[in-house]
């Protein structure tokens, strides 16, 4: 591999590697064969390991993760492609009331080791139907695992973690990501669940921010530098497990915390995060928990309108500053 590779040739990869080591290991969804992904998110699989490995099914998300809970309860490792997340809606009931409950309600007798990926999140004007960021939906079911990365090769090494999990993992990528370049993973790359990233380290504000929002962060963390204000990123990586360690003790060095999500703001996963330092944290801040969020309408398709209502580097780093000199 070359040294800098795409998000989305790392989704391929990712997904490769594990095929290569488990022959349990299966995917399924529509046009991920021969075509590739309509995102060209594996491409490459179906040469590589054939019609009995990679399945191309109908366009019907309820089969698609059925056929998949199915096969992981009786020995397979699937790893099902929703297209867009927005759609998990038509696959809600296979998503929180079956899949996630399985092992519990057997008393482990049955497991149920599943990987849901789909492609996640705003910024590319596809429109109300096609640009939700939704993991704060899986948020809120217990017995899912969330991965949502936001470099190449915590694309690969997230993915190895998720496939190895005996319970089910949804892995949000983010379409606005796709094309964007970074390290490609090393061999055997593995990254663990739940283990967040500080990706710039900083002694003013702390930022934490999830897949999209870490690139805006870090862009914004840059304006601010040059007006004095040091930035500290953290890349959650996963919101279950959630890895508030890492927050919190970042949060004891900066006194201060913005989180950055492309939820909206009602319901997003940031308020768990601004709960949980609230809690456990309270005596670390000397000023006030700041969100910056997606606003709570539906995503319009026109680029500036859409801007508006998703969080951008502006946005963040006029939040900073606030805090900054509160």
């Amino acid at each position: 591999m070359s040294a800098e590779v795409t998000y989305r040739e790392s989704v391929a990869e990712g997904i490769a590697r594990e095929m290569r080591r488990d022959d349990t290991v299966v995917c399924l969804g529509e046009d991920i064969g021969a075509a590739g992904g309509v995102f060209k998110t594996t491409a490459g699989l179906f040469e590589e390991f054939g019609p009995k490995r990679v399945w191309d099914t109908p366009i019907s998300e309820q089969a698609i993760v059925g056929a998949a809970m199915g096969a992981a309860m009786t020995g397979m490792r699937p790893v099902a492609e929703i297209m867009v997340s927005d759609f998990l809606a038509c696959c809600w009931d296979y998503l929180a009331n079956e899949i996630p409950k399985v092992r519990y309600m057997t008393g482990g007798q049955v497991t149920v080791p599943l990987v849901i990926r789909t492609a996640n999140g705003g910024g590319l004007g596809f429109g109300a139907q096609h640009s939700q960021a939704v993991e704060n939906w899986a948020l809120t079911v217990p017995g899912l695992k969330i991965a949502a990365p936001s470099t190449p090769a915590d694309v690969v090494g997230l993915m190895a973690s998720a496939i190895r999990s005996d319970d089910p993992v949804v892995v949000f990528e983010h379409k606005g990501l796709f094309a964007s370049k970074g390290a490609a993973a090393p061999p055997g790359h593995v990254v663990p669940l739940g283990e967040a990233s500080i990706v710039r380290a900083g002694s003013d504000v702390t930022v934490v921010a999830l897949a999209s929002t870490v690139p805006t962060a870090l862009r914004a963390a840059e304006v601010l530098a040059a007006d004095g204000i040091g930035v500290e990123v953290v890349d959650l990586r996963c919101l279950v497990p959630l890895d508030m360690k890492t927050v919190l003790a970042s949060v004891e060095r900066t006194s201060r915390l913005v989180i950055v999500e492309e939820n909206p703001y009602q319901g997003g996963w940031g308020g768990t995060v601004a709960s949980i330092v609230a809690d456990e944290g309270f005596e670390f801040l000397d000023a006030p928990i700041r969100r910056v969020a997606s606003e709570c309408v539906p995503l319009p398709f026109a680029d500036t309108l859409e801007d508006e209502v998703i969080p951008t580097v502006d946005k963040v780093a006029d939040a900073v500053r606030r805090l900054a000199v509160f």
